[in-house]
């Protein structure tokens, strides 16, 4: 494998045990080349990455089987979420999913397409627009988001109910530190 005298070894070959994963190897390449570095936060991190690339991956895995992009769920989520009678200006809607204008008039275009939802004029406003949810936009958010939520409830179920409680008081904390640029 490269490790034996004589031999060169190449960048990737550091031992691993059973157990270990790719930040494993990652991490155990640094301490060989710079044991002076801490490398603790390196490995949370880069766990936390990799969590989310293959997080997302199943996540959109839903949205794909009901013949939607994330971003269009975010859209009808959005709209659903709000509350009777399911409509937003598309301003409110791109500033809610930190979108530009133009984004979200293609994921608007896409979606009303489809029939899932529809443009209105404003009754306060005859020059603005809203955009609601239509009779099927709303029966297939509900349906995907009941799988979305069951989803992602079956990727955590190997955590006990303690730990869950405790990764989100642990990601708040991050979260909030970070975002308020502690």
């Amino acid at each position: 494998m490269g490790d034996s005298p004589g031999t060169p070894t190449t960048p990737a070959s550091v031992p691993l045990s059973a157990g270990d994963d790719p930040v494993d190897v990652i991490i155990g390449q640094w301490r060989r080349e710079r044991p002076d570095l801490e490398l603790e936060a390196m490995s949370i991190l880069g766990r936390l990455a990799r969590l989310l690339i293959i997080g997302q991956r199943v996540v959109e895995e839903v949205f794909t089987a009901h013949g939607l992009q994330r971003g269009e769920f975010d859209v009808l989520a959005a709209l659903r979420r709000s509350g009777e009678p399911y409509e937003l200006n598309p301003s409110v809607l791109a500033d809610t999913l930190m979108l530009s204008r133009a984004g979200m008039t293609g994921r608007l275009d896409r979606l009303e397409s489809a029939g899932l939802v529809r443009r209105i004029a404003d009754p306060a406003d005859r020059r603005a627009v809203r955009v609601a949810l239509t009779e099927d936009g709303r029966k297939l958010i509900d349906r995907v988001v009941t799988a979305h939520a069951n989803n992602e409830t079956r990727m955590l179920a190997v955590l006990s109910a303690t730990d869950r409680s405790e990764l989100d008081r642990i990601a708040r904390v991050l979260l909030g530190s970070l975002e308020s640029g502690e």
